[in-house]
């Protein structure tokens, strides 16, 4: 009875039938399964509300003229690349004091130009580690209604950390009583931090456990935060369901970080043994985050950027051993992910870390993982992301060539595909 009435509504107009779900073929020579590690020829990928629901072989398998046909030819297709240390709403041309003569919400255009740029570059999903006036949950919200075009975007909106360390205002003299819109002391306060970023739109909370290279007056190997802080901060957290990522550098703040619950550890310059230890017999996963390229712009061009010289003698003491210790957790079989630091360096030169993963121990197959799979189970998003696979978004990246052999062929990618629609041309 009711849906004869519902067939007479539509017949008559009074309501609109179901639109049909397009159905999308996306086709090209090879495609690469992160999971199982292996290449595939002659892929055929069905797309249905921007989801894949299956995959065949494009030699047998036919569709009919109501199908859009999206022919890559002869390029390789990979899973979208995923970025787990971002700050859109940084510049990396604007540094030191430079960024003062700006208006607060200049930042939040930049963030929506930057999300565009890594869309471009391959970068499908982006975790946003921090940033001001909730601008990269603004852009999340504008890309998600159409005004925006960017990656799929999981912010962590204001970043955590203790009254004069690495997330505190440290640039401005008293009179500007400047102070971080996340600072915290003590378990309770911190705990009331993370319900106030969650409440405002985070997704994942960002913890800075350590000093940092870019702040003023704080060292990247002092803690800054205790054990039972940054234990309260992650239990707090995954009470919300939220997974915690934090900024350590030294040796101290990162053991501390990973007895504490910590889902990411990001930076891990000054990694010991003992850390690498704590990492593996953790039962709960821990994945380490090492941005080990931005090192060669900052130098290059950070003094011509207004990045103070009390910076840069920072970042030259930790960017040799950070990449050793990169190498050294990744023979050791610490899980590993991929984290550029954007926002340090221009948005669009990201993917070139890859072919610095490779010369520092991974192979490309591993350094492609690291941006996709394992990045995809470090965010808990493995029915969304990071493979090519029957449920997840067809968010997809196509090169020329094979990227398991030169993994630069990830930093030009001739197309990119997020939900089943190709960006730009």
């Amino acid at each position: 009875m009711l849906r004869s009435a519902f067939a007479t509504m539509v017949a008559t107009g009074i309501l609109s039938a179901p639109a049909q779900a397009e159905t999308v073929v996306i086709t090209a020579a090879h495609m690469i399964d992160v999971l199982s590690g292996k290449t595939v020829d002659y892929p055929a990928i069905f797309v249905t509300d921007g989801r894949i629901t299956s995959i065949a072989d494009a030699r047998t398998v036919r569709w009919g003229s109501d199908v859009t046909h999206i022919d890559m030819g002869d390029k390789t297709l990979l899973p979208g690349l995923i970025d787990m240390h971002v700050h859109l709403d940084s510049l990396a041309e604007v540094g030191g004091y430079n960024g003062l003569q700006y208006t607060d919400n200049f930042w939040t255009v930049v963030a929506a130009d930057n999300a565009r740029k890594m869309l471009k570059a391959g970068f499908t999903t982006v975790r946003n580690v921090g940033s001001s006036n909730y601008n990269d949950v603004a852009v999340k919200q504008a890309i998600a209604s159409g005004h925006a075009v960017g990656p799929r975007i999981v912010p962590a909106a204001h970043a955590l950390g203790a009254t004069g360390g690495h997330c505190d205002e440290t640039y401005l003299p008293p009179s500007f009583k400047a102070r971080g819109d996340a600072v915290g002391d003590g378990p309770q306060e911190l705990r009331t931090r993370v319900r106030e970023q969650r409440k405002y739109g985070a997704e994942v909370i960002k913890v800075c456990a350590t000093g940092g290279v870019f702040s003023r007056n704080t060292e990247p190997g002092q803690q800054q935060l205790s054990e039972e802080e940054l234990r309260a901060i992650a239990e707090e957290a995954h009470q919300w369901g939220l997974r915690v990522a934090a900024h350590a550098h030294g040796a101290a703040g990162i053991k501390a970080a990973i007895r504490a619950g910590i889902d990411t550890i990001e930076h891990v310059s000054l990694l010991d043994d003992e850390g690498i230890k704590l990492a593996l017999a953790r039962k709960q996963p821990v994945w380490f985050s090492m941005d080990i390229f931005n090192t060669d712009y900052t130098q290059a061009e950070g003094a011509k950027n207004g990045v103070l010289e009390d910076n840069l003698r920072k970042d030259r003491e930790v960017a040799q051993v950070q990449r050793d210790n990169f190498r050294k957790a990744h023979a050791a079989g610490v899980p590993m992910i991929f984290g550029s630091d954007a926002g340090v360096m221009p948005h669009a030169q990201v993917a070139g870390q890859f072919k610095v993963m490779v010369q520092y121990g991974m192979t490309p197959l591993q350094a492609i993982q690291a941006a996709t799979r394992n990045a995809a189970q470090a965010l808990g998003q493995e029915k969304d992301v990071g493979a090519i696979a029957v449920g997840r978004f067809a968010d997809i990246v196509a090169v020329s060539g094979d990227p398991l052999s030169n993994v630069r062929l990830l930093e030009k990618p001739d197309a990119v595909i997020k939900g089943g629609e190709v960006v730009g041309d």
